[in-house]
């Protein structure tokens, strides 16, 4: 995979105590152009690199010899000159109830353990996102935007949508399906789509190529949620034009900032 210019250069905080998996993690990180003049064993060691580096990005495991990496990115959130770093944490945990404190204490992305080259860039573009918008929903018009989400469940439907109308969104309609999509898009003008990714007649993939090359509203952004776990296929809809990929369980904060995002275009 090409390396993005947007990742070139930037200066990494490494916070990994298993020397096998940090060899591999920085390998992986300076294939994307990044500089990882730091590899930390402990929490403490990365706050002091931290302190003296002032990096552009930490990358930091879950597990650390004398703090969790929940408590790391906490600590770096009550700093105010390390506040502002974006932080991912890399982890093999996959129950929710562990990963939504990290999320919740300022985590920008997660990475599973292992991870590849797409999931690695696709969490570093929303690094990147991070460090260039300073966007906040509560100095915006969250009743102004015009969501569409596409899902065929309905159960998930009524998920996002409460998770919307708690952050004050209420101009919100629905299809379940992408064909349905096309027909809403072509009579009502919306400022951000959410879709699932498989769905029948046609799917999030579709929907995405259809959109940027067919519909009066090819610029809108577009944020997929999905489960899917093939690199291949997450990568054709990256190609599609997708404007952001979200692991499904996602959490509010998350689609607090993308709706910020959207909202400041």
């Amino acid at each position: 995979m090409t390396p993005s210019p947007d990742f070139k250069d930037l200066r990494v905080v490494l916070v990994e105590p298993s020397r096998a998996q940090s060899t591999l993690i920085r390998r992986l990180l300076e294939q994307q152009g990044l500089s990882v003049p730091e590899v930390s064993a402990s929490g403490r060691e990365a706050l002091a690199a931290m302190a003296s580096l002032r990096p552009d990005l930490v990358v930091s495991s879950l597990h650390l010899p004398d703090m969790s990496g929940t408590e790391l990115v906490t600590a770096m959130r009550r700093h105010p000159d390390l506040r502002h770093i974006p932080f991912i944490l890399v982890s093999s945990e996959t129950r929710p109830q562990r990963l939504e404190a990290v999320r919740q204490a300022g985590a920008c992305s997660i990475l599973p353990k292992p991870f590849g080259p797409h999931q690695l860039q696709r969490a570093l573009f929303g690094a990147v996102d991070h460090r260039r918008r300073d966007v906040s929903l509560d100095d915006l018009d969250p009743e102004s935007l015009r969501v569409l989400l596409v899902d065929d469940s309905r159960t998930s439907l009524g998920h996002y949508r409460r998770m919307l109308e708690e952050l004050g969104v209420r101009r919100i309609c629905e299809a379940v399906n992408g064909v349905e999509a096309v027909t809403l898009l072509a009579e009502t003008m919306v400022d951000l789509v959410i879709t699932d990714y498989n769905m029948p007649e046609m799917d999030g993939h579709r929907l995405v190529e259809y959109i940027r090359s067919q519909s009066w509203q090819s610029s809108v952004p577009v944020l997929m949620l999905t489960s899917e776990a093939d690199e291949t296929r997450l990568a054709a809809v990256e190609r599609a034009g997708v404007s952001a990929i979200c692991d499904k369980s996602f959490d509010q904060a998350t689609i607090r900032r993308l709706l910020a995002e959207a909202l400041a275009h």
